[in-house]
């Protein structure tokens, strides 16, 4: 955990007064100690940034699987892609779960199983499961948006111009401190998400005090001849194991 090993904060000493001003001495140790006393929340890391960030590609890179979510609020008029995606993701690698793509302007959620190198999609209007090109409809192979060096971990280790935010805890019972980091990754990077992104793109990200990639956002062009958009992903339940195969 990042600021393990942090010395304890430094507050304000009290010492003693003549008895006929203990009242007012005691309101002012109190209102100075109110305003000596420091909270792990307040402040940012004294971690860099790029520190940061790898320290969280190597967690999603060495844990066992997490349950994504992938959405936007809306693609481009006349495109093609993808509008959502949720499921789980393995190191097999693996996958399963639901895309919901845009078709003719209509949003079709399709169950996804990718595993061995193949994607298989239950299409509508059709039984059973089908071995498809996801690339015919936007879409990356889904096992290998947690793939070590592809999909999120190669965008984590391409980002650029980083900056660290402000820290807030959240997650259940607010017990996770979360610091959001911004930065920049060019469209090269990006077609580890989406294969047909192209141009800069600024991304924001959550990690967590143990290293964990909460979510990301993205904004960019990322399908040709239309305007910039966002997509924004959530990563959850690091350490999932779930036994995926071709059905």
């Amino acid at each position: 955990m990042r600021g393990a090993g942090r010395p304890p904060p430094r507050c304000g000493r009290l010492t003693s007064v003549p008895r006929s001003r203990v009242p007012s001495a005691l309101a002012g140790a109190v209102l100075l100690l109110a305003l000596t006393s420091c909270s792990d929340d307040s402040g940012g890391s004294d971690t860099p940034p790029e520190d940061v960030l790898a320290a969280a590609k190597t967690t999603l890179d060495e844990t066992s699987g997490v349950q994504l979510s992938l959405k936007t609020d809306g693609l481009p008029d006349g495109v093609t892609g993808v509008e959502a995606a949720e499921g789980v993701g393995t190191h097999a690698p693996a996958f399963e779960g639901t895309i919901t793509v845009n078709l003719l302007g209509q949003a079709v959620e399709v169950p996804v199983i990718a595993v061995d190198d193949k994607v298989y999609a239950q299409l509508p209007f059709t039984t059973g499961y089908q071995d498809v090109d996801p690339n015919e409809y936007g879409a990356p192979d889904p096992a290998e948006l947690i793939t070590p060096d592809q999909g999120f971990s190669a965008v984590l280790s391409a980002t650029e111009d980083l900056e660290e935010g402000d820290s807030v805890r959240g997650g259940e019972d607010n017990k996770e401190v979360l610091t959001e980091y911004t930065g920049t990754v060019s469209g090269e990077a990006m077609t580890n998400v989406i294969p047909t992104a192209s141009g800069d793109f600024d991304v924001a990200y959550t990690i967590t005090d143990d290293d964990e990639l909460r979510s990301a956002s993205f904004t960019g062009v990322f399908y040709p001849d239309s305007e910039s958009m966002t997509y924004t992903v959530t990563f959850d339940d690091y350490g999932t194991e779930k036994d995926i195969t071709a059905p």
